[in-house]
């Protein structure tokens, strides 16, 4: 462990801590008399002391429509000239967020991601092939400070060029690889097909994107190493708010400075521990830019029970996707990394697919773009994906690299037809 005193603190002195934290949080959101100031007030709050991690559940959410409506800094609770870096989504569904750092949530952001590199067996000394994108996505530059903080080398390769990064893996002798899981499964056929051996490689820590256990097969099958999830979102911090340990058996929450409940998405209710809810976090120590309540719109179960590893924070299950991504099919509610848990769990395809949403009619139609291993297992693939998810697709069998591979970023898995051509040949 990066830092086993709170990563190993008992279920009540974390509590106390959190407590304690939290009536500091709500001082400051008080005092900075911001939109979520205001809305404590509404609610009867008057300080910190008047709150509880029991009466949590009672107070008002922050959503992404706040960022928007007060971008660039309108949320801030720390003066603006102590702002000493921004970051913020990839935009990918509009206009992207910006969250500011200060000096101290720079170093709070490395050292919980240097937590995550720990818990995949990082240590002084490894050598980090750090393959996310550098910019003002949070990927890139997180897990960098958090080899920094750990003591370990890391190589900033960014994305792209795979020939190099394969080079460099080869020639560097990375022990951890840290990048999207889809660039994870490229980048190990890569190697596959230079006909190379990475002995020195033994871990990966792999996010930005919902991805299915099926799929960790898949990259454990061309890569030598373990498989591991990491979770974060810019608005939180970026990277390092939960990270699989090498158990691999849900995600830790780093609970001193993410406090996290999971609630249904339609009500905003509490959900019980093991049942996939929204995943809702407040962040006490963060300086530039605290959120509290904050609806991430990812889906995701939380499991209470100790770890093997010894760590004691919450984990919570992998992201099965989220509340915006689910697709509507015929009245068949359906996240798609359920239908990449059918396709790969199959064993009759190759880890690579595309679902193409057809809206060229009133009657929606889920087509699914995949690559055969052999033979023709269409009517297998039909089969299995009623079965499971009690949805009718068409199933489009297509030549080998057909389905587009990650280069840069992250895996575009469903893309709409409103009209015209086809977004991959073979469609019809």
């Amino acid at each position: 462990m990066f830092d086993p005193k709170a990563e190993a603190m008992s279920v009540d002195e974390r509590a106390a801590l959190q407590r304690h934290r939290l009536w500091g949080l709500v001082d400051r959101l008080l005092a900075a008399g911001g939109v979520q100031g205001r809305r404590l007030k509404e609610t009867g709050v008057t300080g910190g002391s008047d709150v509880t991690l029991a009466s949590l559940r009672d107070l008002p959410f922050t959503t992404k429509q706040d960022l928007w409506e007060h971008y660039p800094f309108g949320m801030l609770t720390a003066p603006r000239d102590q702002a000493a870096a921004v970051h913020g989504s990839s935009g990918t569904r509009g206009r992207p967020t910006l969250v500011a750092y200060t000096k101290a949530d720079l170093d709070l952001w490395a050292a919980m991601c240097a937590r995550s590199l720990a818990c995949a067996g990082a240590s002084p000394g490894s050598i980090v092939h750090n393959a996310y994108g550098y910019g003002l996505f949070t990927g890139g530059i997180g897990i960098h400070q958090g080899a920094v903080a750990l003591g370990a080398t890391v190589v900033p390769m960014s994305g792209g060029m795979t020939d190099r990064q394969v080079r460099m893996l080869i020639d560097l002798h990375a022990d951890i690889l840290t990048c999207t899981p889809a660039y994870a499964l490229r980048l190990g056929e890569a190697v596959a097909a230079e006909g190379v051996e990475l002995p020195a490689l033994k871990a990966g820590l792999f996010g930005a994107e919902p991805w299915s256990q099926e799929l960790r097969t898949a990259i454990e099958d061309v890569l030598p190493i373990k498989a591991m999830d990491i979770y974060g979102l810019s608005e939180v911090i970026g990277p390092g708010v939960a990270t699989e340990c090498l158990e691999q058996d849900g995600l830790h929450v780093n609970e001193d400075h993410f406090i996290v409940e999971a609630v249904d998405p339609s009500t905003g209710e509490p959900v019980e521990d093991g049942t996939p809810g929204e995943l809702v976090f407040t962040t006490p120590t963060k300086q530039a830019l605290p959120l509290l309540r904050y609806r991430t719109g990812d889906i995701a179960s939380l499991d209470r029970a100790e770890c093997a590893c010894g760590r004691t924070l919450v984990r919570m299950s992998k992201v099965v996707g989220r509340a915006d991504d689910m697709l509507v099919v015929r009245g068949v509610n359906v996240y798609p990394s359920e239908v990449e848990r059918v396709l790969l769990g199959s064993g009759l395809v190759r880890p690579h697919y595309q679902l193409i949403v057809d809206r060229r009619s009133p009657s929606v139609r889920l087509l699914i773009a995949c690559e055969a291993l052999s033979g023709d297992p269409k009517d297998r693939l039909v089969h299995a994906l009623h079965e499971a998810l009690g949805l009718t697709a068409e199933v489009f069998l297509l030549p080998a690299g057909t389905v587009p591979r990650v280069e840069v970023g992250k895996a575009v898995r469903v893309v709409s037809w409103e009209d015209g051509h086809p977004p991959l040949p073979g469609l019809r």
